[in-house]
């Protein structure tokens, strides 16, 4: 499906998100809500090939342009009530997927509404990225977004000199990650300034959640995937085959063939 309308939604506090509905507007369908060093628009092939609702909305969270700014009194809190304001707005919201920081997200917004179906691939939790806060304050500080993807790079998302320095090569790749980085310090810290909840989407009457096979046993996302897991009894768990946590580039037709797969009734 091809995007069809892009609405600005006023969030509170001087800022606003932004979303892209693909489809058939004002639909029954899918929103999607993407995680850190991401925005809409990396999503929108994900978007156009899913099949399985008759619209996608995919949210632009606050710090990405053309949405609004984080604001002084960002927090995690922000983040899920700017999501209740889109799914207000979306009234017949099928399902909610949410990738890494917006897998959480979503799930906690189902702690305070109820759901159809919440999907999460790879959420993240609390103490994730923690170790990494001091440089990634530092590069912060100096508005250094070089240093800020080689920390995200190196520290949370564990690639290697030579990974890194491939991703470097592609200038024009590179830039695009710089300009995402500028949320990263808020981001994490605010993930790791949040409490942590012994239950997770205790509203949604079903929970899918997604782990990359690639990463099963060998990375920082798939212990936050654990620990996410076991606060939420009954959820449905899924491996995707030979992808990591990028699967939404790397593989975007994969990725949505499961999403049509585990689309419900």
């Amino acid at each position: 499906m091809e995007r069809t309308i892009q609405k600005k939604l006023p969030v509170g506090g001087g800022s606003w998100v932004t979303v892209d509905v693909y489809g058939e507007p004002g639909a029954p369908g899918l929103v999607v809500v993407p995680g850190g060093m991401s925005d809409a628009h990396a999503w929108r092939h994900v978007a156009t090939a899913v099949a399985a609702w008759p619209s996608v909305t995919v949210v632009n969270r606050r710090g990405r342009a053309p949405s609004g700014p984080l604001t002084g009194s960002y927090s995690l809190r922000s983040e899920v009530e700017d999501l209740c304001v889109v799914l207000d707005q979306f009234e017949d919201t099928q399902a909610l997927f949410g990738w890494s920081y917006g897998g959480l997200i979503a799930l906690l917004a189902a702690d305070e509404r109820p759901l159809h179906q919440v999907i999460a691939y790879e959420p993240v939790i609390r103490p994730f990225g923690s170790h990494a806060l001091p440089d990634l304050k530092a590069a912060e500080g100096a508005a250094d977004r070089d240093a800020t993807v080689e920390t995200v790079s190196r520290q949370i998302a564990g690639l290697d000199t030579a990974e890194i320095e491939a991703l470097r090569a592609d200038r024009r790749g590179w830039a695009a990650l710089q300009h995402l980085s500028r949320t990263a310090y808020a981001e994490i810290a605010a993930l790791n300034a949040a409490p942590t909840p012994d239950e997770l989407a205790r509203r949604a009457a079903h929970v899918d959640l997604i782990l990359g096979r690639c990463h099963r046993g060998t990375s920082a996302y798939d212990m936050a995937f654990d620990d996410v897991r076991k606060r939420i009894p009954g959820a449905a768990v899924h491996m995707l085959p030979g992808q990591g946590h990028m699967a939404h580039l790397q593989a975007p037709a994969e990725l949505a063939r499961l999403l049509d797969g585990l689309a419900t009734a």
